[in-house]
């Protein structure tokens, strides 16, 4: 089960992730997202559980929880969608989604 987290704390790390999420089963991975060029936490991270059984508890249970001074935000992680992406075709996407089909020559 894949579960997002959000309203991270700067000071929040992948291992006080795994330490809050391990009380309710095995946790597979933890991914705090970061900027790609200045490596600041984006505040928020993705944590991995096999069981999903342990993932929904440990959602109930963290969902508002305090940690580093701010109200963490638990849930299960929605699939990123094309809509979401944003920015419009850039090139060397392909048409991916409606539209007239007939793509951008430069």
């Amino acid at each position: 089960m894949n579960i997002y987290v959000g309203n991270l704390s700067q000071q929040a790390s992948d291992q006080d992730l795994e330490e809050l999420f391990k009380e309710f089963g095995a946790v597979t991975s933890v991914k705090i997202i970061r900027d790609m060029f200045t490596g600041e936490s984006k505040g928020f991270a993705f944590v991995e559980m096999n069981d999903k059984t342990a993932g929904t508890k440990a959602i109930e249970a963290l969902n508002t929880k305090e940690l580093k001074g701010k109200k963490i935000v638990v849930n299960e992680a929605r699939p990123k969608t094309d809509s979401r992406r944003g920015g419009g075709n850039r090139g060397g996407g392909g048409n991916r989604g409606g539209g007239s089909g007939g793509g951008r020559r430069w």
